[in-house]
């Protein structure tokens, strides 16, 4: 939640997908359906024949902050018209049958869809309502067929969760972010010349507490400790502390 009363300010990051949904039957699930849109970047939404008409305070309430989308929001009476202006549609379709169409996970749908934006072209993705999907005749207004490649055993989700899965694969597929970062806060990944001053002390006081006294050994014992420091990112905060940690325990030993 934002803390705001009119809610998150939610606005169309283009070129967005349009969300369809067809024949939905609870307006909560309209309410959760807006808020995974917010969450990817996503805020085209229709809506096919609503059980229950439209608008429902039911869905502003389940919308948490993400009113602006329903407000948005544009109820058609068939699919043909919902996506008449659109250009490329796609069709979620947890078991297609019969059916001859390009068949596209939701990663995948994602990439194409971005590429279709790029070129100016608008698109939509349709969802069927909660309890039985699309029908045929509603999959016919479509080119292409999305299939989330989930457990076979058990596919089951709701009409909020198969959005949530594409509006995160639509926003992924546009992140610039690198997929791994180290978080080091304030401090910085240590360079090699102050990972050397710190090997270099820590043999120093192995050698002076006679870990590596075995001579025969000490060669390979040596590589194995410098190994385990250069395997990763250590940060220059983590070599002060270990510093500190060989200091006192040699502080300790002298003293003994």
């Amino acid at each position: 939640m934002t803390g705001r009363d009119e809610g998150a300010d939610l606005a169309p990051i283009d070129p967005s997908p349009v969300i369809i949904l067809v024949r939905p039957q609870l307006a909560e699930n309209i309410g959760s359906v807006a808020r995974a849109m917010g969450n990817g970047g996503l805020f085209h939404l229709r809506l096919v024949a609503p059980r229950d008409g439209w608008p429902q305070d039911r869905a502003m309430r389940t919308a948490s902050g993400a009113y602006r989308i329903l407000e948005a929001a544009t109820v058609h009476d068939t699919v043909a018209d919902a996506v008449a202006d659109l250009h490329r549609v796609f069709a979620t379709c947890p078991r297609p049958r019969h059916i001859v169409k390009p068949l596209l996970t939701a990663r995948g749908a994602a990439a194409e869809l971005r590429e279709v934006g790029a070129r100016g072209l608008k698109c939509g993705i349709l969802f069927g309502p909660e309890r039985a999907g699309l029908d045929n005749d509603d999959i016919a207004c479509a080119d292409s067929l999305i299939r989330y490649p989930l457990n076979p055993r058990f596919m089951s989700l709701n009409l909020a969760q198969a959005v949530m899965v594409m509006a995160y694969e639509w926003w992924i597929a546009g992140e610039a972010a690198p997929v791994r970062t180290l978080q080091t806060h304030k401090t910085h990944v240590a360079t090699k010349g102050e990972l050397e001053n710190f090997l270099t002390h820590l043999i120093a006081e192995c050698d002076e507490a006679g870990f590596l006294r075995n001579e025969q050994k000490r060669p390979g014992m040596v590589r194995n400790i410098r190994h385990f420091f250069q395997r990763g990112e250590v940060t220059e905060q983590e070599l002060r502390t270990l510093h500190g940690i060989v200091t006192e325990l040699a502080r300790g030993r002298r003293a003994r």
